[in-house]
């Protein structure tokens, strides 16, 4: 292994310390790969090829996760550690980058991903609800991801769940077949998400501090979207399918569920400040519930997002497709934001009259219409 040689001047002598090669190419990594960028995250993950994962398994754990981008210290040396589980965190952040976008999908903001390790942009240093669902459904994803690959073997550390019987369940039916390991999930989750947040120390009353605890109970509020929300799923025994006994065990709930959960927290989100002392966020108005942990909480009020502003990371709705027959959000309306709107015919082809023939074999016809598009102006 290659080495440094450092000389101290100490008490008039000279001191030689040798260093590992690896430990300054780690140190200058740090420095150069992971700068100090508030909004640089863990959700780019996500965005990464697949053969970024397979790299890992043949070039090993430590120089791997050093260079994956947006990485903390604190995640660097968890990867290092779990490095088995970094291809389920990439997948979970996939799931949650997705599944914001079609929630979002007929809103001004439609959860739109730029080419930088922000993933969303420079809209991220806002204090938002969008920043607090975006938190919220990318948690959920990594609990998500992670508990169905400790349930498929794919885990060095985890395999099925050991969650207890529920009491709901028939006293005659079997309980523990390979379920879904939602508290390995939860608890990696919990450790490998929220590190970054808790490696800095922030005075009271200040941005980073506010930043820090909303971000934290975001996070949370997607754990427990996945954790409280587990279903039991169960298959029949008996002869000719009479079920006479079943076996049950500990699900996951469908993804969108999770989502549709979250949009609804997000629909109701709490605006919050800082208590008197500085050091914990409440309830800006007492004339609405206090948050739970399962509410979405935030900083700042939201822009319209009708024009682009790319300093401040908004698109803007000019070329968005709208619904000219909708009063909703997806409408022309508001979703033009009262500039009006062009329309015009697009020609689509798609297959059609599709027949089964033996075998085994699938034919369609293609077929070709026109359609009216209405985008803003």
């Amino acid at each position: 292994m290659a080495q440094t040689t450092t000389q101290l001047q100490k008490g008039g002598k000279t001191t030689k310390l040798i260093r590992p090669m690896y430990t300054i190419i780690f140190c200058f990594l740090l420095v150069y790969i992971h700068p100090t960028s508030t909004i640089e995250m863990w959700w780019n993950l996500g965005l990464q090829r697949v053969e970024v994962w397979q790299k890992m398994y043949m070039v090993g754990a430590q120089p791997m996760c050093v260079a994956l981008k947006g990485l903390s210290p604190g995640q660097i040396r968890i990867c290092q550690l779990f490095y088995d589980h970094m291809p389920s965190v990439g997948r979970g952040a996939q799931l949650g980058i997705r599944e914001c976008q079609y929630q979002f999908r007929n809103r001004r903001w439609n959860c739109s991903t730029v080419n930088d390790e922000s993933v969303f942009g420079p809209v991220m240093e806002l204090g938002s609800r969008e920043t607090g669902f975006t938190h919220a459904v990318s948690s959920a994803g990594v609990v998500y991801s992670v508990s169905r690959a400790c349930q498929e073997g794919q885990l060095s550390r985890c395999g099925c769940s050991k969650a207890p019987r529920p009491p709901t369940i028939h006293k005659d039916w079997l309980w523990g077949d390979c379920g879904d390991n939602i508290e390995h999930g939860y608890r990696f989750a919990l450790g490998f998400i929220d590190k970054r947040e808790k490696e800095r120390n922030y005075p009271r009353f200040s941005r980073g501090l506010a930043r820090m605890l909303m971000n934290l109970h975001n996070n949370e509020a997607g754990r427990r979207a996945i954790y409280k929300h587990a279903t039991v799923s169960c298959k029949c025994h008996g002869v000719s399918g009479s079920c006479s006994l079943k076996t049950c065990w500990q699900s996951l709930p469908d993804f969108r569920s999770v989502g549709n959960r979250l949009k609804e927290k997000y629909n109701g989100a709490t605006k919050v400040r800082f208590n008197s002392r500085g050091t914990r966020l409440i309830r800006r108005d007492h004339k609405f519930n206090k948050p739970t942990k399962e509410d979405i909480i935030y900083l700042d009020d939201s822009p319209d997002y009708c024009m682009a502003k790319p300093e401040a990371g908004v698109l803007g709705t000019v070329g968005r497709e709208c619904n000219w027959t909708s009063k909703g959000l997806g409408g022309c309306a508001l979703m033009c934001c009262g500039r009006g709107y062009n329309s015009f015919r697009k020609k689509v082809q798609e297959r059609c009259h599709c027949k089964f023939e033996w075998c085994c074999e699938v034919k369609c016809d293609l077929c070709e219409y026109f359609v009216d598009v209405h985008v803003c102006k």
